[in-house]
């Protein structure tokens, strides 16, 4: 039994608000490249690097959304929901990638700290803190509910705190003249995120792998459905999810009662399933019984 298989348009409300981010961010990365080249600061290039993997996040969210609109077919009998996970597969190695090139270029920027312009660095980092905290707002709501969104939110979130870590650095040079401060900085927004992204990927991880999704207990499942009198056990039981919100259930569900309407035990098992643990599309085989082989598919 299935219903709502909307296998993935629930992305497509999300759309408005990845455009608006896109093109905010996209913009800003122009003037932050160029300032962080024109102040010599790493810490505002490495601010730049983020916030240039936040540009293809967020390309890459609007991709999978797109992709998220075409129907079920004959070679895709599911769909592309998975793309929600493909996509933050991809922006969690991308981060991993930034963070790793930063923490290289420091190394070199111990040795021998470069002049930094702090006067622009500030300025810069002052204009890309706004533009983060415009694209968070935009992409908060959906992050709650789209691990794709959350992935593109992430990045944001990260480049956000990057953004203040800059502004902090900028203010310290300013003050103090130590440019040592500028690769600290930039060493430390890359330790930050790198936690975060492992979270990232292994959440995208485990659904590509079809694993049991996080906020559910099948063994807490199977026990409900075999508290129904009729059934006696359930076996073969596998959960998993296609995106985010669509749980999908399997399972045989072996009935010894020769007088109870298999199909009627079908439909209360679903509407339990997704009453108490919303899962809406579950297929379940009814088997009368082992010897009998008498089976219902559904």
């Amino acid at each position: 039994m299935g219903a709502g298989h909307d296998h993935g348009t629930g992305e497509i409300q999300h759309e408005r608000p990845l455009w608006w981010a896109f093109g905010l961010t996209t913009a800003f990365l122009i003037a932050e490249v160029a300032g962080g080249l024109i102040t010599n600061s790493l810490a505002l290039l490495s601010d730049a690097a983020h916030m240039a993997t936040d540009v293809i996040a967020l390309a890459v969210s609007l991709f999978a959304v797109r992709l998220s609109r075409k129907p079920a077919d004959e070679r895709r009998t599911y769909g592309y929901a998975r793309m929600e996970a493909i996509g933050a597969m991809i922006n969690g190695g991308l981060l991993f990638v930034v963070a790793a090139y930063i923490l290289w270029e420091a190394i070199g920027r111990f040795r021998n700290p470069p002049d930094v312009a702090s006067g622009g660095m500030l300025v810069i980092a002052a204009f890309g803190l706004v533009v983060n905290l415009i694209s968070m707002r935009l992409l908060k709501a959906g992050s709650g509910t789209s691990l794709n969104v959350k992935g593109a939110y992430l990045e944001v979130w990260s480049d956000m705190l990057g953004s203040i870590g800059v502004l902090i650095g900028a203010l310290i040079i300013r003050a103090t003249g130590w440019t040592i401060v500028d690769p600290i900085i930039a060493v430390l927004i890359g330790l930050w995120v790198l936690p975060r992204t492992w979270t990232l990927l292994r959440a995208a991880g485990h659904m590509l792998m079809q694993g049991t999704p996080s906020d559910i207990d099948i063994d807490e499942v199977r026990t409900m459905m075999q508290a129904h009198p009729s059934v006696t056990l359930v076996h073969d039981l596998h959960v998993w999810s296609m995106g985010s919100r669509e749980v999908i259930l399997t399972g045989h569900v072996v009935v010894t009662d020769v007088a109870v309407d298999l199909d009627d035990v079908r439909r209360r098992l679903a509407a339990a399933l997704d009453e108490r643990f919303g899962i809406e599309h579950s297929t379940l085989q009814m088997e009368r019984s082992r010897e009998e082989g008498d089976h219902l598919h559904s």
